[in-house]
């Protein structure tokens, strides 16, 4: 099992940055990946960046250039440094991490609320 922690959620004004932090314990051998979804009120679950083990990043393209995804390793967890936020950003952020063995796992966090304000 894994077990995801996340915190820095919060309100911000449109321009502002906030940072996002998520923490894993548990069996964590086999990592394909982690990253941050989010989801805002009627609309799917969405990719917002991914981290492979390797380092490789994948961003949506409505965060390029404003988000950065990042890791330490020594301490399982995964950050999401936002800069520029806009009202649009507004959503339920969702920690992900993704582990390969026999079969996919896909474990998720518990959603820190993000809101910002025009």
């Amino acid at each position: 099992q894994v077990q995801l922690v996340e915190s820095g959620g919060g309100l911000v004004q449109a321009g502002g940055s906030l940072r996002l932090s998520c923490a894993a314990s548990g069996s964590l051998f086999n990592i394909d990946n982690m990253g941050w979804y989010r989801q805002a009120p009627g609309n799917e679950r969405e990719l917002v960046a991914k981290i492979t083990s390797v380092g490789g990043r994948t961003y949506a393209d409505s965060v390029t250039g404003r988000f950065t995804i990042s890791r330490d390793i020594t301490k399982n967890t995964v950050y999401l440094q936002m800069n520029s936020l806009k009202p649009e950003d507004t959503a339920v952020y969702y920690c992900n991490v993704k582990i390969i063995r026999a079969i996919t796992y896909n474990y998720w966090g518990q959603g820190t609320q993000v809101t910002v304000s025009s």
